[in-house]
């Protein structure tokens, strides 16, 4: 899978674990998620290419406990279109 469609589908996730995505233009300090006032945010920096954006994304996700413990409790299988690579 690529990192563009891998990104793409981080961001999916994201978005129904409850996240509003943000693209905003930060100076290439980066990103990251938050919580303000009930709403959950995450913010993708524009100026950082879709590989340091993915990992911003999968930090938010790995961070939030909500989204840990539904993989936690989910049964283990493999994604369609992923593959372990050496």
């Amino acid at each position: 899978m690529h990192t563009v469609d891998a990104l793409q589908a981080a961001l999916e996730l994201a978005q129904r674990a409850g996240y509003e995505i943000r693209n905003e233009w930060l100076g290439g300090s980066g990103g990251g998620g938050c919580e303000l006032n009930g709403r959950r945010l995450l913010f993708l920096d524009l100026a950082q290419g879709p590989q340091e954006q993915l990992e911003i994304v999968l930090d938010a996700l790995r961070r939030d406990p909500r989204v840990s413990a539904a993989f936690a409790s989910a049964p283990a299988q493999a994604s369609p279109g992923l593959r372990k690579t050496a």
